[in-house]
């Protein structure tokens, strides 16, 4: 599994220091799992946010991060679990089978239409957190966003104007971008998402039943 779309500094910065709401910490604790490189990312923001504590709080001046992280060489750092990769059989990796109780088999999913189907995670009001299932070679709605979207992919692919996304991918999504995501044939695609406001769908029918969705 070779992962080409990685979660960004300020997100695993935010993570690392347990700022994200529930759903987003839910996004990026389920990528991390899978990804090699925004682990060690991760784990290097947590270990600066530990020599801060460490030390005390100070002025910072213009060159405090770069000296920072040139200590953490020096840093003699306790035993941490580390994230294990789910066994191959499983979709979800393990902090989400952990959140939601099992694999696939596990989620009682909602129908949206077209075989499109949902799972609302329960997680706190600042954002909320979904599990979609999306039928090999099918589109969803013509979308923008207003706030972020999270989307990381669990199985199968799906493809829209910024690129490929497949198993490990996550595509952060704002204001700015407006897309049509379709999920590659061959597989059906399973994702876990996150958003902090509703979607702005471009149709009628999808902004009717938008309500009903709570997407």
């Amino acid at each position: 599994m070779t992962i080409r779309h990685h979660l960004s500094e300020p997100l695993l910065m935010a993570y690392a220091a347990g700022e994200l709401p529930e759903a987003f910490a839910l996004v990026v604790a389920t990528h991390v799992s899978l990804c090699d490189d925004c682990r060690a990312r991760s784990e290097a923001w947590e270990a600066v946010g530990g020599a801060v504590v460490e030390d005390g709080f100070a002025p910072m001046g213009d060159d405090a991060l770069e000296a920072c992280l040139a200590r953490l060489d020096g840093l003699e750092q306790e035993p941490r679990p580390v994230p294990q990769p789910a066994p191959r059989r499983s979709v979800f990796p393990a902090p989400l089978a952990a959140y939601v109780g099992g694999d696939v088999s596990a989620v009682k999913w909602r129908s949206l239409g077209k075989g499109v189907r949902q799972a609302i995670l329960p997680t706190d009001r600042q954002a909320a957190a979904r599990l979609l299932y999306i039928p090999a070679g099918v589109a969803v709605p013509d979308h923008g966003h207003r706030g972020l979207e999270m989307t990381l992919v669990l199985q199968g692919a799906f493809s829209d104007a910024t690129g490929r996304f497949a198993r490990g991918d996550v595509e952060i999504a704002d204001g700015d971008l407006e897309h049509v995501p379709v999920a590659e044939p061959g597989e059906d695609c399973i994702c876990l998402a996150a958003t902090d406001a509703p979607l702005r769908f471009k149709a009628m029918i999808p902004r009717l039943a938008q309500p009903f969705m709570r997407i």
